[in-house]
């Protein structure tokens, strides 16, 4: 549930957002189609986690040479940073609807607020908040039915992809796979199962190492669950906005009060205060997903004790991470870049991070030397390809329209 909530973070809802304002429905499709791939690479993940015993980066730390390793940690690194950066200028950007005061100032205290709890408040602790949050991201939910968009327009849209070989429409299409199929869901989500495991008193590796059938069935549910929430959200996000921002001529979305009038069907003259609620929730849920997660990675590519269950005397290098990766998103504020556009510029890069993470994913959990019996079935595998494949195809598709 935190790990399908945390990817409609900030950029995810600034991205859908001007999705369904500058195309429409006719971009209700892309919803259905990414939900089987958002379960296949998050469950690899998992199940990654749940077999070694260990988070995904230390895996690939192990398994590959350096020269692999760093470039597409560095990528990834700089996807989970930008996002949260662009997540932190959101946040600050819904308050300041109602707090005047200059934006990094408050970019700054939403920042400061985040990592006192990620350094003071336990892993349990912390999940617990995070999954009472997402709640607020079904106000979405409401204010697509209250729109009352045509029935046949909503069918069509579903169910009959439209593509425009334009550089603004697979710039917007490759911050939603980006976004969508984000690369800090799959390191959070191996490392969640390591913090579970941990949790139950496993400290050891090998008491860590290995999953039985049900642990890994019991992954398939939840994971179903979550990224069902998370795509049920992005679906109505895009049909929210589509039936009343693009219906009325708004195709641009330059700032979170315009955003905000997509959830006036269901809050009236309040839509300005539900939308800057729901994406304060979901930033507190997101940003340390993503500031923890790259400590993570790092962390564990460097060889250091990485652990929420560690306090942070015994950890100090990873909590130092943590700090330092929000200090960097913090600056990234005081760039002036439009905070919502720099939500889906956030989605493209995340876009261009993702695709060779997602090859790994797949290569190891297809390897019976690292993952015994447990390897990927032929239609998980056939699945798992697919997405790999359209995610390279998408981010090709949007480099070839640069020059063409």
């Amino acid at each position: 549930m935190v790990t399908g909530a945390a990817d409609d973070d900030c950029s995810a809802i600034g991205t859908y957002a001007s999705a369904g304002a500058q195309f429409g429905l006719g971009f209700l499709w892309t919803a259905p189609l990414t939900f089987p791939m958002m379960f296949a690479v998050v469950y690899l993940s998992s199940k990654l986690g749940l077999v070694t015993g260990r988070g995904l980066i230390s895996v690939v730390a192990e398994r590959y040479p350096k020269w692999v390793l760093w470039p597409m940690l560095i990528g990834v690194l700089a996807g989970n940073t930008i996002e949260a950066g662009a997540d932190i200028a959101g946040m600050a950007a819904s308050l300041n609807i109602f707090v005047p005061v200059p934006p990094f100032l408050t970019a700054i205290a939403v920042a400061v607020t985040i990592l006192l709890f990620q350094l003071f408040a336990s892993y349990t602790f912390i999940r617990n908040i995070f999954r009472w949050l997402a709640l607020s991201l079904f106000a979405y939910i409401g204010s697509a039915i209250l729109a009352r968009p045509g029935p046949f327009e909503v069918l069509r849209g579903t169910l009959v992809p439209h593509i425009e070989m334009s550089k603004d429409f697979l710039s917007i299409l490759v911050a939603v796979i980006g976004t969508t199929l984000s690369a800090y869901l799959y390191t959070w989500q191996s490392n969640v199962e390591v913090e579970e495991k941990r949790a139950e008193g496993k400290t050891k590796l090998s008491e860590r190492q290995g999953a039985s059938e049900d642990d890994l069935r019991r992954s398939q549910r939840d994971i179903v669950v979550g990224m069902a929430f998370s795509n049920i959200v992005m679906y109505f996000i895009i049909l929210s906005t589509g039936a009343t921002l693009h219906k009325t001529g708004h195709t641009d979305i330059d700032n979170a009060a315009q955003a905000a009038q997509a959830l006036r069907p269901l809050a009236g003259s309040a839509a300005e205060f539900l939308f800057a609620i729901g994406v304060v929730a979901v930033g507190f849920l997101a940003v340390p997903v993503m500031t923890t997660g790259a400590a993570y990675d790092l962390a564990q590519a460097l060889g250091w004790r990485s652990s929420l269950h560690a306090h942070p005397r015994q950890a100090k290098a990873f909590y130092g991470l943590i700090a330092g990766f929000t200090l960097l998103a913090v600056l990234l504020n005081g760039l002036g870049f439009n905070p919502m556009k720099a939500l889906v510029y956030a989605g493209i890069v995340q876009g261009f991070s993702t695709p060779p993470l997602m090859l790994f994913i797949v290569l190891m959990t297809s390897d019976r030397r690292l993952m015994g019996d447990k390897v990927n079935s032929f239609w998980l595998n056939v699945l798992s390809w697919l997405t790999v494949a359209a995610i390279f195809a998408a981010t090709i598709g949007l480099v070839a329209s640069w020059f063409l």
